[in-house]
């Protein structure tokens, strides 16, 4: 029978530390002779002592006893250096794993790759650490000795063991039935907690979209909804915990009852003695209430906890679930230069909503379009759909006809260029950043570029075109960078650009400027746009809000959306 996931990778990430581990239960089998021996030498003390008049005798049993404390004591000393020895190593190589597994993904342009998922990951990683530390030292120590304590039974009475064994067998069985239910309804909270985290990280990542838009009441509700979702899971979670009270009841309590209730029937009928009613009922309280008391409060909560996060930790690790498809014949050439989405439904993980459900989209070879939307419509989703950084889940996106995956990177790269809102701005001259999409520019092409978008003052500044730019762009403004990847953009030979708010640290006027020189190439441009003025220049205009994406016109569409005329009069306003 495989081992589940879960088990696979703490197996993985422990192997090289088994020494410590052996230590460790070494040190932790001292640790529990106390409680293995403690009703046997308290029935001796009973009744070859106290009960036979011999008091000494009986004082030296319980002397015993304390000498087997004293051991299991220095038990627990030696056990936390192995304790450390084993768990703290093990956030440092659960991380690295995780890290570089959603790194691979995001090379294979797998969804939910990284960002907030490589963070939320990391604290997941973290706190396997602690729950394994905790369980080791805490769970471990009562486990054991709840064990102890059945063997301890067992050799002072075996009728009497068994009859409490079965008890306890009983109790552990609802505790089984109830453990898959546990799981479930605890998953769905770690699964909750991942999703603020998303939607965060989608309202702060696009904080001016939602000012502008006056959207902050409806951002707020977003994430107001993730978390009385979680809420809602925790409840359903908790109520999972009133399975302790059968659980204790048929583990501890009834057998202590009835042994109490029955002791005398036993004395006289079964021939058990006083010390062995005495040592059984210790047994009971020492050792088997805190182990099954354990049991259902930390393996409730701290087990189960472990166990579900390690089991999201080995999903991660286990690679991207869905590969960007490799072609295997010769690439494929487009036939012409028009984009078209059919029935594309994108989320970025298997348990979340799409950010974009069944769009279809047909922009000809020529269209200057702008995407508008609020914040989380999935305007930045479209735009890497569209230049094939990331698959759809369902649908396709063509380029002529052509699927993208099937016109190979080289082909795809040449054709689609995407300039992101971050601005990269390498360590050279000024010539060979503007020239990167075409190497062999001349000065001529250079100086025409440089006046459509508006960058004259900027190469002047810098001293002209064989100026050299130091790492990290230097004393270039944000505003001068994203001049400088649309001079490239413009520059470059591509049909299609894609402008992923790559004019958000630029004047409005010199926005307007840039956009009208990329339209003039007279080629494809889609702009992911974070002002109205964008939608206001472009031929289309496709809106993103809920379901129903709306293409028109800036006039139709104002005639059409009552969230579009909106926009556009806050925006104005």
């Amino acid at each position: 029978m495989t081992a589940p996931p879960a088990a696979r990778l703490l197996h993985r990430h422990l192997h090289g530390r088994w020494p410590a581990v052996r230590r460790l239960a070494a040190w932790s089998a001292l640790e529990s002779l106390p409680a293995f021996a403690s009703g046997l030498l308290l029935a001796r003390a009973v009744d070859q002592g106290f009960l036979a008049g011999r008091p000494l005798i009986g004082l030296g049993w319980l002397g015993a006893l304390a000498v087997l404390y004293v051991a299991g004591a220095v038990g627990t000393g030696r056990i936390y250096p192995w304790l450390a020895a084993t768990v703290e190593p093990l956030r440092d190589s659960l991380v690295k794993e995780v890290v570089t597994a959603s790194l691979d993904r995001m090379a294979d342009r797998a969804p939910g790759a990284g960002g907030a998922g490589v963070s939320q990951v990391t604290e997941q990683a973290e706190a396997v650490r602690v729950l394994l530390g905790t369980a080791l030292r805490n769970v471990r120590q009562l486990l054991s000795a709840g064990v102890a304590a059945l063997l301890g039974l067992a050799l002072l009475s075996p009728p009497l063991a068994l009859v409490i064994c079965l008890s306890v067998a009983l109790a552990l069985a609802v505790f089984a039935a109830c453990v898959g239910l546990q799981i479930r309804r605890y998953r769905a909270v770690v699964r909750e907690a991942e999703r603020i985290g998303e939607s965060a990280a989608a309202v702060v990542g696009g904080v001016r979209d939602v000012v502008a838009c006056a959207a902050e009441d409806r951002a707020a509700r977003a994430v107001g909804e993730v978390i009385d979702a979680q809420a809602a899971a925790l409840r359903a979670y908790a109520r999972t915990r009133l399975v302790r009270l059968p659980v204790l009841a048929l583990g501890v309590h009834v057998p202590l009852i009835a042994l109490l209730l029955l002791s005398p029937y036993l004395t006289e009928q079964h021939g058990l003695t006083p010390g062995q009613i005495a040592g059984a009922a210790g047994y009971l309280v020492a050792g088997l209430q805190p182990g099954i008391t354990v049991l259902v409060d930390a393996g409730g909560t701290l087990l189960l906890s472990l166990a579900v996060i390690l089991g999201r930790l080995a999903e991660t690790c286990a690679g991207p679930a869905t590969d960007f498809p490799v072609p295997a014949a010769a690439p494929a050439v487009a036939a012409s230069f028009d984009i078209e989405a059919e029935g594309v439904t994108f989320a970025y993980s298997p348990h979340a909503d799409p950010v974009l459900r069944d769009l279809s989209l047909r922009v000809p070879e020529g269209t200057h379009l702008a995407v508008v939307g609020p914040s989380g419509a999935g305007k930045s989703t479209l735009a890497n759909l569209l230049t094939g950084l990331l698959p759809p889940q369902r649908g396709s996106v063509t380029l002529g006809g052509v699927p993208l995956p099937r016109l190979g990177q080289e082909r795809l790269r040449s054709a689609v260029a995407l300039i992101p809102q971050e601005s990269y701005v390498f360590a050279a001259t000024l010539r060979e950043n503007l020239a990167y999409l075409r190497p062999g520019a001349t000065t001529a092409q250079l100086d025409e570029t440089v006046r459509a978008v508006g960058l004259t003052e900027t190469v002047e500044r810098l001293g002209g075109y064989d100026a050299g730019i130091p790492p990290g762009g230097g004393d270039l403004s944000h505003g001068e960078r994203q001049l400088i990847t649309l001079a490239r953009a413009h520059l470059s030979p591509a049909p299609v650009i894609v402008l992923d708010e790559a004019t958000s640290h630029l004047h409005p006027a010199a926005e307007a400027r840039a956009e009208r020189a990329l339209a003039a190439r007279g080629r494809t441009l889609i702009v992911i746009a974070h002002r109205m003025t964008s939608a206001e220049r472009a031929g289309k205009v496709l809106l993103l809000d809920g379901p129903t994406p709306l293409l028109g016109t800036h006039e139709t569409l104002q005639a059409r959306s009552r969230l579009y005329a909106d926009l556009v009069g806050h925006w104005h306003t």
